[in-house]
This record gives structure tokens, C-alpha cells and sequence, in this order.
């Protein structure tokens, strides 16, 4: 049945404009119809019940929050090795992430990975993307952990075989089961990588690669052309996205330097041109100036690298650059999948540490709106045409109420205790679902 909400207080549009008294039409498909700046009442006395009408006064609508990068399957591993670094807690080969995933039962994997999808629906997160590791055995453990929950998930696979540029003495490491060190004849991945990649690809919507420190300059150009003529096959419904992390700590940074000559950043933009750079804490001017005139988006994931100690995004740098950013918050293992708190803690640490500050609602659009746009995600905005998937915020909270600034308020004050309700899709979500 299709649903009209009225006399909402909302954010709108991709400027989140405020409009204190607003209504939303909802479509049967869940897809919002119309949208508006008034009480809702043109004639429609509901008499007829051919659709619902909600009564939103007290209430802040927003759009749901896109949680743009995370690990679940982490959440088995929640603060293991806490006081260790970044290498020492995820690195690909010899963090003990891997000995976690690795050793767990596929079962306890699956429960904690369904609980940390639960956690975020809770707090207001109707999609998120994930970096699925183990190949098509790990993508079909997600989907399973997923099933019956309504919330989006963007699933980009890999497969666990590692290169080390400019290393000509030994050949790949392939994860999963036993460790295989081979003498390499070339740099390049090997056919049977290719395959599994090409069946990874039919079950997930992209790749999720650990790094360019783990890769040569062929490899990266494999997966670009891998991805391209995937991209380019008959009947593909889904635009397959390439993604990977980058300059995450000035460690790997000077790593990439020591061993290419050449900083992650450039050789990434060079031979691999993916759609989204994760973490980019330690980028030069120059790398950020490339990303931006490549129109890549650009994922930050400020608490992951704060418990890290790699450092505090330039977030104004990009926004000045006018690069497209959205939030996410990386492995459970570090942290909860909350984006209040992702916010909170980049708008204060960012005014901190930057000359130029950065506004609450630049803040919320790194959380729906350019998520959705970096993702293609039919959702981040309140607009007739999008997925109604909508966030209810009671005004009169006792930490909220009086809301004098609502981007603000949310920011750097809302919490899951301020939800009332979540929307996915037009469907409230309940029960079993939150």
C-alpha cells in the first residue's frame, strides 16, 4: 500500500536542505513518489484506505546512512590484539586477522556477521559495503549470515593471492588453506587466479582489493582489464565496481616509495583506475589532485585509522579539491559499524587538526548522499525517484530537544537511542530485522 507521511521536519534533496514541515508520498514499490514543503492534506482524507498516512510531527526525517566500507566477517574478532598496529592486527599475510578468519568455523563467521548487520540496521544504516575476503566460499558465507534482513549490501569479493612488486625472487602467496611460495617467472597473476576472479565477479557486485603494496604494476593492470571486459559482456545489468585500499599509513606510503619509486596513489591511478580508494590518510597533494581529476571516490574510515595510529584524513584538502567522499568504518574487529559516532569523531578531529573546518552537513553527506553516488546505490537522498529508505530521529529526544541546528544536532549528538524507526525500501523495519 502506498504511504504518505506528513507534518515531518526533513532533510531534502542533496543538500540536505531543512524544512520543518514537510511530507513524503510513497510508491507500492517503495520508491518515493513525491515530496514536499507543507502539511499534507490536498484532498486526501484517506477515507478510501488506498494508502497509509503517517503522522510525523516530532519527528526528523533523514535518509538512512550508507556505511561505505567495512570487514564483518572482523566481527568475530572484536579488539584482538588492540594495542597492536596496523600491520601487526590486518595486514593480508601476516595480520592476525587471518589466523582469525581462518580458524573460525564458518558457522560462528556467520552469526557474528549477521549480528553486526543487525547492530547497524539499528543504528540507522540501510546499506553498506564490505570487503569480502575468501574468495566465492566467503561471499556465499555473507550472503547466508544476510539472508531475510532487509538491508543493501554491496559485496566486493577478492581472491587471497599477494604479489610483491619490484620482487623478482619469489612468486605469489595464495590464502585459504596452505601457505604456496612458488619460484615466479613473471609478475603477473596466474590463469587460475583469473578464473576464480571471473567467479567471483557473477556472485558479487566488484572487487575489494587489500592494497598496491601487494601487487606488481601487471597485476594491478589484470584486474583493471578483468574488470573491463566483465564491465563490457553482454546482458550485465550491474555496473562492477573496482575498489582498494590506499595510503592508509605513512608506513605503507614510504613502503611503496622504497620499493617503486613511486607513491601508492600514483601507481593505483596508473594501472589499476578503480572507482573507490579506501582510507587515503597519508596521501601527498599531488595524489589527492589525481584522484580528484580521475573522478574517483574516495572512502575515509577516520576511527579504523585513528585506534591504528595512521592518522587523521585531510578532509578539508579533499572537500577543497572537491573530491567525492563518503564515510565508512572499516573492520568490527577495531570498531562498532556506528556512523553517529564516524562523524562525530571526524568533524572534531578534523576541526582540530585543520585550518579550514568542516561544516556538520558536509559531514552528513559523506554519510547518504555521496555513499549512494560512489556505491550506485538508488538512495542517500530524500528526492522523488529514490528508494525510501528513511531514518525517523525524535526531535524531543532529552539530548536533541532544543534542536537549534539539525545538522548539527544529528552529527554530533544523535545516537541510536534517538532512532524511532528506520525505513528500508517503504517497509518499516522490525522484529527480527531490528
Amino acid at each position: 500500500m502506498p504511504i504518505i507521511i506528513k507534518n515531518g521536519s526533513l532533510l531534502l534533496g542533496k543538500s540536505l536542505r531543512f524544512v520543518n514541515n514537510g511530507f513524503i508520498e510513497i510508491g507500492k514499490n517503495g520508491i518515493i513518489t513525491n515530496v514536499g514543503r507543507r502539511n499534507y492534506n490536498a484532498g486526501h482524507d484517506n477515507k478510501d484506505k488506498t494508502y497509509e498516512l503517517i503522522d510525523a510531527e516530532g519527528f526528523m526525517i533523514l535518509p538512512g546512512f550508507i556505511n561505505a566500507h567495512t570487514h564483518i566477517g572482523d566481527s568475530i574478532g572484536k579488539d584482538i590484539a588492540v594495542e597492536s598496529g596496523l600491520d601487526k592486527r590486518v595486514h593480508p599475510v601476516l595480520g592476525v586477522k587471518r589466523n582469525i578468519l581462518h580458524k573460525s568455523k564458518p558457522d560462528h563467521l556467520k552469526t557474528f556477521m549477521r549480528n553486526s548487520a543487525l547492530s547497524m540496521m539499528k543504528r540507522g544504516i540501510i546499506a553498506f559495503a564490505d570487503f569480502r575476503e575468501d574468495g566465492i566460499v566467503g561471499i556465499r558465507l555473507l550472503k547466508e549470515a544476510l539472508s531475510g534482513l532487509p538491508i543493501k549490501c554491496i559485496i566486493l569479493g577478492r581472491v587471497e593471492y599477494y604479489l610483491k612488486p619490484k620482487d623478482e625472487s619469489t612468486g605469489g602467496v595464495l590464502l585459504g588453506g596452505k601457505k604456496k611460495t612458488r619460484k615466479r617467472t613473471n609478475t603477473r597473476l596466474p590463469s587460475y587466479v583469473l578464473k576464480m576472479l571471473s567467479t567471483i565477479l557473477k556472485a558479487s557486485d566488484g572487487i575489494g582489493l587489500s592494497g598496491a603494496n601487494e601487487n606488481t604494476d601487471e597485476s594491478l593492470l589484470q584486474y583493471r582489464e578483468l574488470l573491463g571486459g566483465e564491465r563490457s559482456s553482454e546482458n550485465k545489468k550491474k555496473k562492477l565496481l573496482l575498489a582498494i585500499h590506499a595510503a592508509e599509513s605513512e608506513d605503507t606510503v614510504q613502503f611503496s616509495k622504497l620499493l617503486t619509486g613511486r607513491t601508492e596513489v600514483s601507481r593505483i591511478m596508473q594501472y589499476l583506475r578503480p572507482d573507490i580508494l579506501v582510507h587515503m590518510t597519508n596521501p601527498t597533494d599531488e595524489d589527492i589532485s589525481i584522484v580528484r581529476n580521475s573522478n574517483v571516490g574516495i572512502v575515509l574510515c577516520p576511527r579504523a585509522n585513528g585506534i591504528l595510529g595512521s592518522g587523521i584524513p585531510r578532509v578539508s584538502r579533499m572537500i577543497k579539491t572537491r573530491c567525492i567522499i563518503g564515510l565508512g568504518t572499516d573492520n568490527v574487529m577495531l570498531n562498532s559499524p556506528d556512523m553517529f559516532k564516524e562523524m562525530d569523531y571526524l568533524w572534531k578531529v578534523s576541526r582540530a587538526t585543520e585550518t579550514r573546518f568542516i561544516t556538520a552537513t558536509e559531514i552528513l553527506k559523506m554519510s547518504t548522499v555521496y555513499p549512494a553516488q560512489i556505491l550506485n546505490l538508488n538512495s542517500g537522498t530524500i528526492d522523488i525517484g529514490k528508494s525510501a529508505d528513511l531514518l525517523f530521529i525524535d526531535k524531543h529526544h532529552i539530548d536533541l530537544y532544543p534542536m537549534h541546528d539539525p545538522h548539527a544536532s544529528i552529527v554530533q549528538r544523535a545516537g541510536q537511542e534517538t532512532i524511532r524507526a528506520v525505513m528500508i525500501n517503504g517497509e518499516f523495519v522490525s522484529g527480527d530485522g531490528i
